[in-house]
């Protein structure tokens, strides 16, 4: 597990736009159609927090789930296990 310096952060959230950082967490939240959808990708989120042994937090509300996720091995500090399951989850089929 590496953490990730400041640079390569800044690097990183210029790539992915919908994503930030606040209190050494990255955050997104993703607005859906219905509550519906948001469940389903929540329980997508989850098949791939247990691949990847990696447990984002989760906030829903009705069509809106917000995740945020820091790794709390490392002192609570974002590291390129939460980078790798952030792009995983943007590379689900969600719409």
């Amino acid at each position: 597990m590496k953490i990730l310096s400041e640079k390569e952060l800044q690097i990183w959230l210029y790539d992915h736009l919908n994503w930030l950082v606040d209190n050494n967490e990255i955050i997104c939240t993703f607005t859906f159609k219905d509550f519906y959808q948001a469940m389903g990708f929540i329980t997508q989120v989850g098949i791939l927090a247990e691949k990847n042994n990696h447990h984002p937090t989760i906030l829903n509300t009705y069509n809106i789930v917000t995740l945020s996720m820091t790794t709390h091995d490392a002192g609570n500090k974002i590291t390129d296990r939460d980078i790798k399951l952030a792009e995983d989850i943007e590379n689900l089929n969600i719409y």
